[in-house]
């Protein structure tokens, strides 16, 4: 079993910076990829960015490339979500997902192992 627990949501103003943390615990060795995903009221859940535990490949929404960087620190089992450029548009609940294939996907029904959220408010 996998537990993922999100942090560092709060409100930002456009503009600004806000680093989500995502921390992973119990049966690591299974897991090879994780992903951010997002949810606005209203609208379906939408996949921001993906990364291998490798750290070799990424992946991004075209809404966030250029903006957000995703990457992982393997010691702590920790993946970050670095969104710089915030936008009133990015003002959404993010999820931190993680699967056991090393392949990134952009669909939410590839990811196993979910995170509660962690909601991201940005001001105009």
């Amino acid at each position: 079993q996998v537990q993922v627990v999100e942090s560092g949501g709060g409100l930002v103003q456009a503009g600004g910076s806000l680093r989500l943390s995502c921390a992973t615990s119990g049966s690591l060795f299974s897991l090879n990829a994780m992903g951010w995903f997002r949810q606005a009221p209203g609208k379906e859940r939408e996949f921001v960015a993906a990364i291998n535990w490798s750290g070799a490949s990424t992946d991004y929404a075209g809404s966030v490339k250029g903006r957000f960087t995703i990457s992982r620190d393997k010691g702590k089992n920790t993946v970050y979500l670095q969104m710089n450029s915030a936008k009133p548009e990015d003002t959404a609940v993010y999820y931190c997902a993680a699967r056991m294939s090393a392949a990134l996907s952009t669909a939410s029904s590839h990811y196993t192992y979910w995170g509660q959220g962690t909601q991201v408010t940005v001001s105009s």
